[in-house]
């Protein structure tokens, strides 16, 4: 049996949790969305796929985005729920499986994922030791995979004062203290703002910057969503784009997840992503972007 997740916060406490529940006998397969619904992914019998796409092959199903409820019955469990482990911890609760190790790390989970912050956590993460740990979690080179392993094996023993006293973790600490610091310099250079709507635009970029994905919104305090646009790879065939509602002014009635699943991508009614084709990407984010700025009700069905 193998857990099949994304590398993300969410993910990593997915497969905390289906460590503990499940007699797991091989190391997580890690994923992108995109690479499920591309076919790219090599989902087979026995696989837990968690915070991802369905897929057809796979014996057990956890999510939580709207773009990916699902039309017929699954084994498993899908709930529009703040985050996906929360669905999963909810399943095993009820078998009894979990009896209160872990109720922080959920409520904890909830809140990064379904980005219920403060204007204070997004300006000093580094004083919330949950949210400082989600912001190292990357996919940038060949190491990722073990820290993410790694993550998942601390979490499911540790209390957080201790995971964040490893030396690895410190260390990417203290680097994504340094980039958001620099960040904010990236965002104001390289955003527009159209009609309430920010659009940072990082393809001119050899190298993207990171950093806190929510400061955007405490820079355009008036936009009602942001929009990010980078390529994938070096070879820039393709271009990510990401969308979000602004967590602190709550006037967008879009639902991104929905919106985005017409372009082949996905996501929450408040946030999601899809990738697209270079030659023919800029005609689809216009039109994406045209939704977003009409801001019609109707377009959240």
């Amino acid at each position: 049996m193998r857990i099949v997740t994304r590398p993300d916060f969410d993910g990593i406490v997915c497969a905390v949790l289906l460590h503990g529940a499940e007699n797991i006998d091989s190391d997580i397969y890690w994923v992108e969305p995109s690479e499920v619904q591309n076919k790219e992914a090599l989902i087979q019998k026995g696989d837990i796929v968690a915070n991802l796409p369905f897929h057809p092959d796979c014996s057990l199903w956890f999510d939580h985005h709207v773009s990916n409820m699902p039309d017929i019955e699954v084994k498993g469990a899908f709930g529009i729920a703040p985050s996906a482990a929360g669905v999963i911890f909810d399943y095993y609760k009820k078998q009894g499986k979990f009896k209160g190790q872990f109720d922080e790390l959920i409520q904890q989970t909830d809140m990064i994922d379904s980005a219920d912050l403060t204007r204070d956590q997004v300006q000093f993460p580094e004083k919330y030791p949950y949210l400082l740990l989600s912001m190292t979690i990357q996919n940038r080179g060949d190491g990722d995979p073990d820290y993410w392993n790694k993550l998942v094996s601390m979490l499911g023993t540790l209390p957080i004062e201790k995971v964040l006293e490893d030396s690895e973790v410190r260390e990417r600490c203290d680097a994504v203290i340094r980039e958001n610091a620099e960040f904010a310099h990236f965002l104001t250079r390289h955003t527009t703002i159209q009609e309430k709507i920010s659009i940072t635009d990082f393809r001119s970029l050899d190298t993207v910057p990171s950093g806190n994905r929510f400061l955007t919104y405490s820079l355009f305090p008036d936009t009602i969503a942001s929009a990010k646009i980078r390529y994938l790879g070096p070879d820039k065939g393709q271009v990510l784009l990401s969308i979000g509602r602004s967590i602190f002014n709550q006037n967008c009635r879009v639902n991104i997840g929905n919106l985005l699943a017409k372009f082949g991508g996905g996501g929450h009614a408040g946030a999601g992503g899809c990738s697209l084709e270079a030659a023919t990407a800029q005609e689809k984010i216009d039109r994406i972007l045209d939704v977003m700025k009409q801001n019609r009700k109707e377009d959240a069905k």
